[in-house]
């Protein structure tokens, strides 16, 4: 993308007044074109909180990016069609935060963005990172709930012998300090930057555990690095690399460690006597037989960890989580009988800290509720059967609750009678049709696995759309962030702030605009 004022270059407008035109019309000018990009943007905005104001449930991604010695906050918005269950996305700011990132700056920031479109009583979740700054937002602002707050009145209440007398004055003035408390929508970490974590700091914390593990991993590491850099740094060793090989290989990237297993695994891929060839002709060290079977079982070992990344980062619904999490504890431990004494441990190790990095998801209710809502999974994915059983309450219960009292039978009115027809009529009163949450859920579990199953039972429909509106991960918000590198480049580091989110905004959103001419002849 260009800058604005490229249309008043003269040189620019030169060329374009060659181009033949059946009318008349005059260029623009950079006023027209500014003015015509907050018509658009305004009428991108309209549509967005016009089509907002008919969901009840959203959900949010936040982060911060760095650019150009600037710093900014992103959102992103999620939501699911009722009517066609089709996920939804659209981008709700990317604004400009000067200072330093503390918990109290972010939280104002993203409560302040949900307000601005109405959504403070919409947001059922905010997916992050596991960055402390934002843990801390949400782990201070989180509302008080009603239970909470009867539990403390009736802890509290107070005897004859405890009354006391307060200033009012000093109550009026707390109570007018409370009104600015930020209250964020509950909080879920990033499922993708969890696994990072695991397949980085964990796995090298188990390959550092023992000697044996530890030199091999070093020792291969090392050798891997420098054929990457070789090729990296040189054209030469690039067309030798190809030459002997007939593949290039992938140099990993610092940000993402899927980069580092595709880079790890196309070496593994090249035969040993190849890869020694290719070691002589760059000047590296070659590989032993131990080196070159480590990264091969390394492989093997973290497979299944990035087959369920690339699940949880795709465009997915919550209750994508945990079934995911349990098929790659499976298989993660499945491949441990194939690896040798060096890596035998590895699987345990990734599985204790899945385990313990996602505790608190495991058997939370609203990730349960998420994947149980979901038809493709419904209770398949849970193996153990008192856990089946659990799972299929919480479901019921939650019927019961999500159930309108519209549900309930209401009364038919009849026909006017003469009290002695109706003792002469003398039947048994007929049974009540009484809504079932049971059967509602027997029903559900014995449908299909298509997605508009959930059409035919209601209930299950509103937990559905309420509890799967989240996204396992935060990469929605990565994804603008990208976009925004192709908006802010180094042509256009004059832009404003305003300007610049107006123009992301509105190139992520695209379809929430109708564009109309710039001019007309």
């Amino acid at each position: 993308m260009l800058p604005l004022n490229t249309v008043d270059s003269p040189s620019f407008r030169a060329i374009i007044n060659k181009i033949p035109t059946t009318t008349n019309a005059e260029l623009p000018h950079r006023t027209s074109f500014s003015s015509y990009l907050e018509k658009e943007y305004a009428e991108m905005e309209r549509n967005l909180k016009a089509a907002l104001n008919k969901v009840d449930f959203v959900s949010t991604t936040a982060d911060i990016w760095t650019a150009n010695n600037r710093s900014y906050m992103g959102v992103t918005l999620h939501w699911i069609s009722r009517s066609t269950l089709e996920r939804n996305k659209a981008a709700l700011a990317c604004r400009r935060i000067r200072g330093r990132h503390t918990y109290d700056v972010i939280g104002a920031e993203i409560e302040n963005i949900h307000s601005s479109y109405g959504l403070l009583n919409k947001v059922v979740a905010t997916v992050t990172d596991n960055g402390s700054n934002f843990v801390k937002a949400f782990k201070v602002y989180q509302p008080v709930t009603e239970s909470d707050d009867e539990t403390e009145e009736e802890e509290s209440t107070p005897t004859d012998a405890d009354v006391t007398f307060l200033d009012l004055s000093e109550i009026l003035s707390a109570e007018n300090e409370s009104d600015g408390q930020l209250s964020l929508p509950p909080h879920h970490r990033c499922a993708s930057h969890t696994i990072n974590i695991i397949s980085t700091s964990d796995v090298e914390k188990y390959l550092t555990s023992n000697a044996e593990s530890k030199a091999v991993n070093r020792s291969s590491t090392a050798k891997c690095t420098a054929l990457w850099t070789k090729a990296s740094r040189s054209t030469l060793a690039s067309e030798t690399v190809e030459e002997v090989t007939k593949r290039k290989l992938l140099v990993p990237t610092s940000t993402r460690w899927n980069s580092f297993y595709d880079a790890v695994k196309r070496i593994a891929e090249i035969p040993m006597n190849e890869l020694n060839t290719l070691c002589t002709k760059l000047g590296v060290k070659c590989f032993k037989d131990k080196e070159y079977q480590f990264l091969h079982e390394y492989c093997t070992a973290m497979k299944p960890l990035t087959a369920a990344l690339d699940i949880l980062q795709g465009d997915c619904p919550y209750g994508t989580l945990l079934p995911t999490l349990e098929v790659l504890m499976q298989k993660t431990l499945a491949v441990k009988d194939t690896l040798s004494r060096t890596t035998a441990g590895l699987p345990d190790a990734i599985v204790q800290a899945i385990q313990t990095r996602f505790a608190g998801v495991l058997d939370n209710k609203d990730a349960l509720l998420a994947a149980v809502s979901c038809p493709n999974f419904k209770l398949r994915w849970l193996r153990d059967e008192g856990r089946r059983e659990r799972v299929k309450e919480l479901l019921t219960a939650e019927c019961r609750t999500t159930a309108p009292a519209a549900q309930s039978p209401a009364s038919v009115p009849t026909t006017s009678a003469s009290q002695g027809e109706m003792d002469f009529f003398a039947f048994e009163a007929e049974p009540e049709e009484t809504y079932s949450a049971e059967k509602e859920v027997m029903d559900y579990l014995r449908s299909g696995y298509d997605l508009q199953i959930v059409d035919q039972f209601s209930n299950i429909k509103n937990i559905f759309l309420k509890y799967n509106t989240p996204t396992p991960s935060s990469a929605p918000v990565e994804r603008l962030f990208s976009l925004g590198g192709l908006v802010l480049t180094p042509r256009r580091n004059r832009l404003s702030d305003k300007r610049f989110e107006k123009l992301l905004l509105m190139r992520y959103n695209h379809w929430f605009t109708l564009p109309t001419p710039l001019f007309q002849s």
